[in-house]
């Protein structure tokens, strides 16, 4: 067969034309290949560099919020003042103050940093000994003083005359106002055969000035003392209970078995100027006044109540509890648990106000820290912090009574100690 130009029509030229084009199109693919490696590539390179742009943004994102954090704030000023300040940093002072600062900051108004010395007295203290001269304070804000709440049986302080109300304004020659309350009640303290140098303003207006030196002593606190009043009836036991110790139950139990044998039929409970103390122990006293129900109820920060509860076992008598503006934390529970139960009659004036409870987290070095982890609610009634609970009969203390310390007050003279036994007569 011939083409149109007469020559034989090969049949091998489609197939070597088809060979061309198919070379070709591979040299296109190969071609396009490259092109899409290339520009992956490319894209590889784009997407690192952006992502590596992304990445070095949220480092500096996370360094600036780190940077306006507290402790990133904290840690270039500590940098920064160590490089520009001329003078000395006291590292364990620093330390302090800066713990101090911290849980102030936080408006817990009874959280507290302490000292592993501290802490080491404060567990000494909540077993019931301790070192140092043997008073219970408060904050006086308006004198910005220090202020005698009580003091303790057969310590140092009663023996030097100290008495409760003194304001004590300054600790050996510097002001309380200048050293702040924190401070000041700290370098109160010590251990045994130390001396405690300070000045106290006393009497009306606070006139007369009398300094102290007062040497620091072991106590054994006894935190709770009885006797039958003394006249002639015998018929009323008075226990007074001075704070809610380890030791507390087994002096309460000895005090009540010890009146009990002498015959009493009533009884007067003294918590003022009490500021409370041990869940364990304040939990185990009531247990032995209530009938069968609620002691006290939590509340976690997770709203979960948690109910502690009293069994069937009571002390049956006529009671009375004498109470006053120093009356706080489980001595209010103690005087609110027996209001709610009907059990005893509240005398005196409105207590303290505080329905919170504290948690201790001990620290790896030996130091400690106390924060505010729940309220908690008497048997019935609502949480009184901040509004403290009212008597049943409000009377006020005598102005012998307010300006002496209740050791050194007889029975006749105490005029709300006298209120409460015509009450407890009154309903035989």
């Amino acid at each position: 067969m011939q083409s149109a130009a007469g020559m034989p029509y090969d049949r091998s030229l489609p197939i070597i034309k088809y060979e061309r084009g198919a070379a070709l199109k591979k040299k296109h693919v190969l071609i396009a290949a490259c092109s899409a490696f290339l520009a992956a590539i490319v894209t590889f390179q784009i997407t690192v560099i952006f992502m590596n742009s992304n990445y070095n943004r949220q480092i500096e994102n996370i360094k600036a919020e780190y940077s306006n954090s507290l402790t990133g704030k904290l840690k270039i000023l500590d940098e920064q003042f160590r490089e520009l300040y001329v003078g000395e940093i006291y590292e364990k002072e620093l330390e302090e103050a800066v713990l101090d600062g911290y849980i102030s900051g936080t408006g817990d108004l009874y959280g507290e940093y302490m000292t592993a010395e501290e802490y080491a007295a404060f567990t000494s203290d909540q077993n019931g000994e301790f070192q140092g001269i043997g008073i219970t304070v408060t904050q006086n804000t308006e004198y910005s003083a220090i202020e005698v709440v009580s003091v303790m049986p057969d310590s140092p302080a009663l023996e030097a005359g100290v008495e409760r109300g003194d304001l004590i304004y300054m600790i050996g020659t510097e002001y309380v106002s200048d050293l702040g309350y924190n401070i000041a009640v700290k370098m109160l303290q010590g251990e045994a055969g130390t001396t405690a140098d300070f000045t106290v303003r006393r009497g009306e207006n606070y006139e007369e000035e009398i300094s102290f030196s007062v040497l620091r002593g072991y106590i054994t606190e006894q935190t709770v003392s009885w006797h039958v009043l003394d006249d002639g009836i015998g018929d009323i036991g008075i226990i007074k209970i001075t704070s809610f110790d380890a030791k507390t139950p087994d002096q309460f139990t000895d005090a009540i078995d010890s009146l009990c044998l002498e015959g009493v039929t009533s009884l007067v409970f003294d918590v003022r100027d009490n500021p409370g103390g041990e869940l364990t122990s304040i939990l185990s006293i009531l247990d032995m006044l209530l009938p069968e129900g609620p002691i006290i109820r939590i509340v976690g920060s997770d709203g979960n109540e948690t109910v502690r509860n009293s069994d069937a076992s009571e002390i049956d008598m006529p009671m009375a509890v004498l109470i006053n503006g120093h009356t706080a934390s489980a001595a209010e529970l103690f005087s609110c648990a027996l209001q709610d139960y009907d059990k005893a009659v509240l005398i005196g004036t409105t207590t303290y106000g505080k329905g919170c409870m504290q948690q201790i987290v001990k620290l790896a070095d030996g130091s400690a820290l106390r924060v505010t982890v729940s309220m908690y609610n008497p048997p019935f009634s609502d949480n009184y912090d901040g509004i403290g609970v009212t008597p049943d009969i409000l009377i006020e203390a005598d102005e012998k009574l307010s300006s002496s310390s209740v050791y050194d007050i007889a029975d006749f003279d105490d005029n709300q100690l006298m209120a409460a036994v015509s009450q407890l007569r009154s309903e035989e």
